[in-house]
């Protein structure tokens, strides 16, 4: 038989609590492809999320600048821009990525942990709207930008388009 798991052991499936990205980031990023990389939460606000991937030498792209690849950095940009939908909706809902560009600006500095920040700034009854960053430590100097949009599962806006 199956072990259920309950609202406290894992509140973003409880459907009726309010999603908070910092109680709900142990267990996102416990297993799977968050867990392996070594994704950590950072911060949040009413509609956007930060995430830090720790410098790994596995994830070095770059043998003689050891700098993190940049798979691992879209991996993190594409899980802080679900986690800022959810923050923004002030609950979990399912997302699937349709689209998603990310335009690197230069390599992240040697040995240095990247930062994520990723802003949901709209939704709609069937899409969700993220811009985000990456940096390694100056917001204002970026590793790369991103530009995504999700299909929400379900009526994410509860039926009224949010532009922010």
């Amino acid at each position: 038989m199956e072990k259920q798991t309950s609202p406290q052991e894992s509140p973003h499936r409880d459907p009726s609590a309010v999603f908070d990205p910092a109680a709900a980031s142990p267990f996102l990023f416990a297993g799977g492809h968050p867990g392996w990389l070594g994704l950590a939460y950072r911060a949040h606000g009413e509609d956007w999320t930060e995430l830090t991937l720790p410098w790994r030498e596995d994830l070095v792209g770059d043998d003689v600048r050891r700098v993190i690849a940049s798979g691992p950095i879209f991996s993190m940009l594409d899980m802080g821009g679900g986690m800022a939908i959810w923050t923004r909706e002030k609950r979990f809902v399912p997302v699937a990525t349709l689209d998603m560009r990310v335009d690197y600006q230069r390599p992240a500095g040697e040995k240095a942990d990247v930062i994520a920040r990723c802003e949901c700034f709209r939704t709609t009854r069937s899409a969700a709207f993220v811009r985000g960053i990456a940096h390694d430590g100056d917001p204002d100097d970026p590793v790369a930008t991103m530009a995504a949009v999700y299909m929400t599962i379900g009526n994410a806006s509860g039926g009224a388009a949010k532009n922010g």
